[in-house]
């Protein structure tokens, strides 16, 4: 009975004002500057978007209790469905957490741990079955497996979202997101130059997003070769 939404959101919108801002007025502000300045000026922006949330899910916990007294016993099943939100506090984002090298013209940014926001139950979905009879007429049996319940169902909720699948999903959206707030303002300074964002707590073994800035010149020509090319097999 248990099930796993996974409800991903579009989270460049969260920066994109800002990173276009800085995109379209960098070449003016810096004129020629070097890739270090850009993405100095780049981080002020997006640490001013405070948090990001790169991904929502959906999960539902099944938990039963039981209370057994004077011979008697009670058990009910809960059912409840809960909400909870990936987030990444960029506020948190410092000067040292960037690292430019100019020999690969790469750009790494070390992104703070990501957060679980939540759950947030969705009341009317709720479902109990199961009961007491004597027991719950006679005690209070009811009102502390109903309590249980909801604690034990609040741990399964976040106990889902910690699985390796969503908070894979959460951080690969998050990195992308970050990588093109830097990578569109070192583009829009004529700069080539790949982003890559890692999190702070993953294993230095996990490979990180790469976001290769291009230039508006080499996207335009890739897509007339493309259209060219599908011309010719018509």
């Amino acid at each position: 009975m248990k099930k796993l939404a996974i409800v991903p959101i579009l989270v460049v919108a969260l920066l994109l004002g800002a990173v276009l801002y800085v995109g379209s007025k960098v070449s003016d502000w810096l004129g020629g500057a070097d890739p270090e300045t850009v993405a100095s000026g780049t981080l002020q922006s997006v640490r001013e978007q405070a948090r990001l949330t790169p991904l929502t899910a959906r999960f539902v916990a099944v938990v039963t209790s039981t209370q057994s007294r004077f011979g008697l016993s009670a058990r009910k099943t809960l059912i409840m469905p809960g909400m909870v939100r990936y987030e990444v506090d960029l506020a948190r984002i410092q000067q040292s957490d960037l690292d430019w090298d100019s020999g690969t013209e790469t750009l790494s940014v070390t992104l703070p741990p990501l957060e679980l926001a939540g759950p947030e139950i969705d009341m009317a979905q709720i479902q109990e079955y199961g009961g007491g009879g004597v027991l719950t007429a006679l005690t209070d049996a009811e009102r502390v497996i109903d309590a249980a319940n909801r604690q034990r169902g609040h741990q399964e909720l976040l106990r889902q979202a910690r699985e390796p699948i969503p908070m894979r999903l959460a951080r690969d959206a998050a990195k992308r997101a970050v990588a093109r707030s830097f990578a569109m303002p070192l583009r829009a300074a004529g700069i080539d130059a790949t982003v890559e964002v890692r999190f702070s707590d993953e294993p230095s073994q996990e490979p990180s997003f790469l976001d290769r800035s291009r230039s508006l010149g080499e996207v335009y020509n890739e897509s007339v070769a493309r259209k060219a090319a599908e011309k010719e097999s018509k």
